[in-house]
Parts: structure tokens; sequence; C-alpha cells
């Protein structure tokens, strides 16, 4: 292993006591770097699934369980983890990862008798609640949003008709 961190870049930098980027704002005590001799918390056993950047040469000892990747959103994170963290393509694939769970999840949930309640899942009940003025405001502006599209649509659609008429 301390062959290898020698490739990655950056790997240990701020190891040395003498070299510590927060010097001028930070009173030392000398004390600080005592921590870097704690005992380390045993490797979690990995019997599922973990995704982990390129940058790290292994896992870290404690990791999250309770979503592994599956279906296609789990192709999709599969794919963003083939990229660094330092690159654009890695996060935004792993937002569109996100969206595409959310939409996994609740045809899941359709497909065993759950039927959406964005009155609940959204929040709107406790907005109802204890925030009713822009809870109100939203919905209009929403409202108005989607009718203006919708005449934008129309308008648009009937004047083809018109100009495929003459």
């Amino acid at each position: 292993m301390n062959d290898r961190v020698q490739d990655i870049p950056g790997w240990g930098m701020d190891a040395d006591p003498d070299n510590d980027p927060t010097y001028p704002m930070k009173h030392s005590t000398g004390a600080d770097h005592e921590r870097l001799n704690y005992v380390k918390a045993p490797q979690q056993r990995q019997n599922i699934e973990v995704l982990r950047s390129i940058e790290r040469p292994n896992i870290t000892r404690v990791f999250g369980t309770s979503t592994p990747p599956a279906g296609l959103s789990g192709a999709i994170r599969r794919y963003a983890y083939k990229f660094s963290e330092a690159t654009a393509t890695h996060w935004m694939t792993l937002i569109l990862a996100d969206r595409v769970d959310v939409i996994q999840g609740k045809l899941n949930d359709l497909k065993h008798g759950i039927f959406p309640n964005p009155w609940i899942e959204r929040g709107w009940r406790a907005e109802w609640k204890h925030n009713r003025p822009a809870f109100l405001g939203r919905m209009a502006v929403t409202t108005l949003v989607i009718t203006a599209g919708i005449l934008l649509i129309t308008r648009k659609s009937r004047g083809k008709k018109m100009l495929a008429n003459s």
C-alpha cells in the first residue's frame, strides 16, 4: 500500500505538521497532530456491492448499505464511478441516477399497490398547516405558469393549423 500511495497526487499532504495550510488562522497548540496516531475502526464486512471512487485504492472502513445499486439507476451509478470525482460527468451522471431511482421507486410502489400521495409526500399538509400564505402563493404561481404554458402551446398549434389551411 505504501508504494501505491505515492502515485496518488496530494496523498498525505496534510500529514506534515510543519506544512499546515491553516497556520495563520489557527493557533496550534502542538497537540493537534497527536490525533494522527489513533486506533482505526475495524473494516466493515462487505456483503453487498459498494461503489467506490477511482481515486481511492480501497473502500472506506465504514460504508452505507441501506440502498445498494439496483436496476437501471444502479447501472447508471456504475457508469458514473468509472470517472474521476473531479469531473462533471461523474456528478451529473449520479444526479441522473438519483432521478431514475425516484421513478423506479414510484413504479415499485405501484407494483405493490401503493399509490403516490403528493399531499403527504411533498409536505404540503405541513405547509398548509404552518405556512399557508406561502403555500397559496406558490400554488397560484404554479397554476399561472401551467395555464400560460397550455395557452401558448394551443395558440401555436392553432396558428400552424391556420397556416396549413391557407
